[in-house]
C-alpha cells in the first residue's frame, strides 16, 4: 500500500483533504494531510518544503498530491525523498527560476480566465466572490464549513521568490484538472501542461476545490494512477 501525501494549496490548511482522507484509508493506505506554514511572512518555499519532509518523516512508498500552488512547493519534496508518483492537481506549473508572482503573467493567466468567465456568463467582477470562484460546486454544508473557518492566512513571501530547481524533477507525473475550474479554466491547465511538462492533462468533473467536491471521483483517479505504476507499492 501506499503512502498518500496530500499538500494544500494557498492558506495551506490540511483540512481541505478531510473528504479525500477516509476514502484513501477505506483502500488500506496510509494518509499524511499537510499543514503549510502559508500564514509565517519568514516561510517561502523552502520552508513549505522542510513542512512537506517533516510531516512524511520515515514513511515510504510515497505518492504526492499538490493542490494549486502547492505545484511549486512539491516537486522541492521530490529532490529529497524518493517519491513514486507526483500528481498535479488544479496545479501551478513553474519553470525554473520563476517567481510565484510572474507565474501569472508568463502563463497569460488572465486573458484565459477573463475569456472562461465570458464563456459561462460570469463577470470578472462576480468572481471575485469565493463563493462564485471556488466553492461553486461544493456541497452547501462542506461550503458552510469552510467559511465558518474562515479564509485561511497566505503569506506573499514565496510568491517572491524565484523557484529553485533547475527541471522538473525525474518522477512519475500526472496532472489531473477539474473541467469546471473557474481560477484556473482546464483549456488553460491542458496548455500549460504540454507546453511545460509534454504532459496531456487528465481531466474529471468539478472546480478548483475538488477534494471538497469531488472527493471519490478525485481518489478513483488517484488509485488508477497509482496502478498505472505497477510494482512499486507492497
Amino acid at each position: 500500500m501506499a503512502t498518500y501525501v496530500l499538500i494544500p494549496g494557498a492558506g495551506g490548511d490540511a483540512w481541505y483533504w478531510h473528504r479525500v482522507a477516509p476514502e484513501l484509508t477505506a483502500h488500506g493506505h496510509e494518509v499524511v494531510a499537510v499543514t503549510i506554514p502559508a500564514g509565517d511572512e519568514g516561510a517561502g518555499w523552502n520552508e513549505y518544503a522542510d513542512a512537506i519532509v517533516s510531516a512524511i518523516g520515515d514513511r515510504t512508498d510515497l505518492v504526492l498530491v499538490a493542490q494549486s500552488l502547492a505545484g511549486f512547493s512539491a516537486p522541492m519534496v521530490c529532490e529529497r525523498r524518493r517519491v513514486e508518483l507526483l500528481v498535479t492537481l488544479n496545479a501551478m506549473i513553474p519553470l525554473p527560476g520563476e517567481t510565484g508572482g510572474e507565474w501569472w503573467t508568463n502563463t497569460g493567466h488572465e486573458a484565459a480566465q477573463r475569456d472562461f468567465l465570458a464563456s459561462i456568463g460570469l463577470s470578472p467582477e462576480a468572481a471575485r466572490d469565493p463563493a462564485v470562484l471556488y466553492f461553486h460546486d461544493v456541497p452547501p454544508e462542506i461550503a458552510a464549513e469552510g467559511f465558518r473557518r474562515g479564509e485561511p492566512q497566505q503569506s506573499m513571501t514565496p510568491m517572491e521568490q524565484p523557484w529553485p530547481l533547475r527541471s522538473w524533477p525525474e518522477v512519475p507525473t500526472r496532472v489531473l484538472v477539474g473541467r469546471h475550474d473557474r481560477l484556473f479554466p482546464a483549456a488553460f491547465q491542458r496548455r500549460i501542461a504540454r507546453e511545460r511538462l509534454g504532459i496531456v492533462a487528465d481531466e474529471i468533473d468539478g472546480g478548483h476545490l475538488l477534494a471538497l467536491s469531488r472527493p471519490r471521483e478525485l481518489v478513483d483517479c488517484l488509485e488508477r494512477y497509482r496502478g498505472e505504476l505497477g510494482s512499486p507499492f507492497g
